[in-house]
């Protein structure tokens, strides 16, 4: 998906109009590509964490991070924590 230039546009499209984007896992490689994370604090997958530092993110460890319209989570292990904060930014 980050490799697919339809999906990064759409990302930074809705990243622009600041609408929820949530990414769990290695679904954050993509908010790399198609978001400004500089100062934005992330969470995934361990083994991405420094593609994300290295796109301006602040790392944390965490089972869900939200920062702004961005919504971050490690593992399918955290999922519940996950969709809870979905649904709390959507409310």
């Amino acid at each position: 998906m980050r490799r697919c230039n339809d999906t990064i546009n759409f990302v930074k499209e809705m990243d622009k109009l600041q609408k929820p984007i949530a990414a769990i896992c290695h679904g954050p490689w993509i908010m790399a590509s198609a978001c400004n994370l500089k100062g934005k604090k992330v969470t995934s997958f361990f083994s991405i964490k420094d593609d994300l530092i290295n796109a301006g993110a602040q790392y944390v460890d965490e089972e869900v991070v939200v920062d702004g319209n961005l919504i971050t989570s490690r593992t399918p292990n955290d999922l519940v924590a996950f969709v809870k904060a979905i649904i709390e930014t959507v409310k």
